[in-house]
């Protein structure tokens, strides 16, 4: 189940692409598909474990094209264990909303971005996000260790990235069938899998995820402007003539 669409990123085969908060890799392993370089970095050792099992079970299938590399990196998002403009792209799907310090993580990702280079950030959507949050307390931080600790607006998170001096442009809105799901988990208790419309409403989502029927398909592209539960905005680093970013971009200021 992929957030981020990979033709408004740009991605080509050759590109260097960091999916930071990777978790078990799903953005990953289609960067690969697609014949990227990956890097996949986590602050979770077990996410990232299971990411190179994968990684070795596609290059056994030949799902892999020969030679591409696939790394993975135990790192924080405010401190990135890479040199400037390492990438042609990244990812950094739904880990803004976990971050405390999310300028600084926004700082590091333009940094290793290099001019020219395309980014997708994708959060949770504004309007579902507050219904969960109103829903439990056990969603969210500080209640959950590791939790969401903002929602945001559209409008934030562009001003945030382009403060950080992306250029902000396209967006767009995804996974509407999760949203009522979500609020469903919150209402019972977010940890409650013995609810039996949680089983039910579970099952639904794999059906969807695994056979991708139409009737799921059609009915998602038409609730997703309204109802998705991910927003994802896509930027640009700016390249001036000299090859640098402009200075009041480079500075962080946000207007």
């Amino acid at each position: 189940m992929l957030t981020a669409d990979y033709d408004r990123l740009g991605l080509r085969a050759g590109d260097r692409l960091l999916d930071l908060g990777c978790g078990f890799g799903r953005h990953a392993f289609e960067a690969l598909r697609r014949g990227a370089r990956v890097v996949a970095c986590d602050m979770a050792l077990p996410e990232l474990r299971q990411v190179l099992e994968t990684v070795s079970a596609m290059r056994d299938a030949d799902d892999v094209a020969p030679g591409l590399s696939a790394t993975c990196v135990n790192g924080d998002a405010t401190r990135l264990p890479f040199a400037d403009g390492s990438f042609d792209r990244v990812i950094a799907s739904e880990v803004m909303e976990h971050v405390p310090d999310d300028l600084a993580a926004l700082d590091e990702l333009t940094r290793v971005l290099r001019p020219g280079g395309t980014i997708a950030v994708t959060v949770p959507a504004w309007l579902p996000e507050k219904i969960c949050w109103a829903l439990s307390e056990h969603y969210h931080a500080p209640h959950v260790e590791g939790g969401h600790v903002r929602i945001y607006t559209e409008g934030e998170l562009r001003r945030k990235m382009l403060g950080a001096g992306l250029e902000p442009g396209g967006a767009h809105l995804a996974h509407a069938l999760h949203s009522p799901y979500w609020w469903l988990r919150c209402a019972v208790g977010p940890t409650n899998d013995a609810n039996a419309l949680v089983r039910a409403y579970t099952k639904l989502l794999e059906w969807d995820i695994v056979s991708r029927p139409a009737v799921t398909r059609l009915a998602e592209q038409a609730l997703n402007p309204i109802l998705g539960k991910s927003l994802v905005v896509y930027a640009t680093k700016p390249v001036t003539r000299s090859g640098r970013i402009p200075a009041l971009a480079a500075s962080g200021a946000v207007s």
